[in-house]
């Protein structure tokens, strides 16, 4: 059964609907009564419900027409007919036409539950292929590695997070695993029965990406030949992640805002106003009080966003925890049937490596190793270091020069990515490989550092 999932009881027998009502909240469910078909519909206009018990003669409105603004207007919205036993042909085709199923009265209440527990199995099941066949996506588990000082102290403080309900703001560089972590705050709340749904704020435009968090309805854009349900309506009752929300646009940031405000928020193209309970969690590698400074990020919404802030310290500063990371990524890539190890010499390579590109580069440098590795003994030669990172000396003397000041967040990451240009001669395919980022994150940094190539 579904706890807590929401049901609109829809009859003009009120001694039925109230009988039905408190049987329902007795077995543990949300539910509501309307008297007629209008209301119902007022009622699915302004407000998300998880499955819609509906009787077919009333007065006003008549059930089949209520289906019909279902389909319309709330596709997700699971809908039992509650039908009179000289109404099954009706009822049959309201089968045909989106209803779930059909119970006759008067009706067996254990019937009627099971009905109810497969119909919401059923919406849970097309919600998380909504979800897969997005640009966005949901993962089972979670894992954080690492015995460090830095990290675990992070750890203790996300899981003090994850017994509140407030907004999470997660900070930290490029590759860090912020996704992962706001997963394992999520898991280890009272939220991880329901969806984690993930929304990277850079990879999408700003059309899109208001589209894919509120939904929009038919007819809102050239292409709308349907009603969507938005991202926030999908992780309604678990956690929406946004990735790089340092990235959103001042046009979508109020409207974010809002959201945070009363959970309220509208479909494009749409009228009214809905509702949907969600923990917000983002993400970013930017400095959002900086950002907020220049105006290009507004700081109403950085208050509402970082009730509590984590901060997931670079590789760099827990370097006790790279070969504990390496050896589970290692076993990750390494094939069952021939599995590989890292010589003492790369082990000491890997130890002496300042990681620009983070947890993520790592990875990619054990991945890289374990396909071209000759024999079962990866080498520091497979590993493919760059040279400029190699030395734990020259890496001090790189984030601190002839100053005692610790640098600032962006100054570090300037730093990096100028350096590991001019180790690669500028070859932004090889540089992002040995960071461990995209050719397209590369490009944007290049940009936003003013960085030159020196003729």
């Amino acid at each position: 059964m579904k706890r807590n999932a929401k049901i609109l009881i829809t009859d003009d027998d009120e001694t039925l609907c109230y009988l039905l009502k408190e049987e329902l909240l007795n077995e543990g469910y949300s539910a509501e009564v309307v008297f007629d078909g209008k209301y119902a519909i007022d009622r699915i206009k302004n407000k998300n419900y998880d499955l819609l018990l509906l009787d077919l003669q009333m007065q006003e409105i008549h059930g089949e027409e209520v289906l019909d603004f279902v389909k319309e207007h709330a596709p997700n919205l699971q809908v039992i007919i509650l039908s009179a036993e000289t109404e099954l042909r009706t009822a049959i085709n309201c089968i045909k036409n989106g209803a779930y199923d059909f119970i006759s009265k008067p009706y067996d209440f254990d019937h009627l539950l099971l009905t109810i527990d497969r119909a919401l199995e059923h919406k849970d099941l097309v919600l998380k292929n909504t979800v897969l066949s997005s640009k966005v996506s949901q993962k089972s588990s979670s894992k954080i590695i690492g015995n460090s000082k830095q990290i675990q102290h992070t750890i203790s403080l996300a899981l003090r997070a994850a017994r509140s309900d407030s907004n999470v703001l997660i900070e930290g560089e490029t590759g860090t695993g912020k996704e992962l972590m706001a997963e394992f705050i999520h898991q280890n709340s009272e939220r991880n029965d329901k969806p984690f749904v993930i929304v990277n704020c850079a990879s999408l435009p700003d059309q899109l990406i208001e589209s894919e968090l509120f939904g929009h309805e038919k007819g809102a854009f050239t292409d709308a030949k349907a009603p969507k349900p938005g991202l926030v309506e999908i992780a309604d009752g678990g956690t929406l992640f946004l990735d790089e929300i340092g990235e959103m646009s001042l046009t979508l940031q109020p409207k974010l805002l809002r959201f945070l405000e009363n959970g309220e928020y509208r479909r494009v193209g749409g009228v009214a106003n809905l509702k949907s309970n969600v923990r917000v969690i983002g993400a970013t590698n930017k400095n959002l009080i900086e950002e907020s400074e220049k105006k290009v990020f507004r700081r109403d919404l950085l208050f509402r966003l970082n009730v509590i802030t984590i901060t997931i310290p670079p590789l760099r500063d827990r370097q006790e925890d790279t070969l504990l990371l390496a050896d589970f990524f290692l076993q990750l890539k390494s094939p069952v049937r021939d599995p590989k190890s890292l010589s003492p010499e790369a082990k000491k390579a890997l130890s002496g490596y300042s990681f620009p590109g983070n947890v993520r580069e790592l990875q990619h440098t054990i991945e890289r190793a374990v396909i071209f590795a000759e024999g079962n003994i990866i080498r520091p030669d497979d590993l493919n270091l760059p040279k400029a990172f190699q030395n734990n000396s020259q890496v001090q003397n790189f984030f601190e020069p002839d100053s005692e000041d610790i640098l600032p967040l962006e100054e570090v990451e300037r730093i990096h990515i100028k350096k590991a240009l001019e180790f690669f001669d500028w070859n932004r395919e090889n540089t992002a490989k040995g960071l461990g980022i995209s050719q397209k994150t590369l490009y944007s940094k290049i940009l936003k550092y003013q960085l030159r190539q020196q003729e």
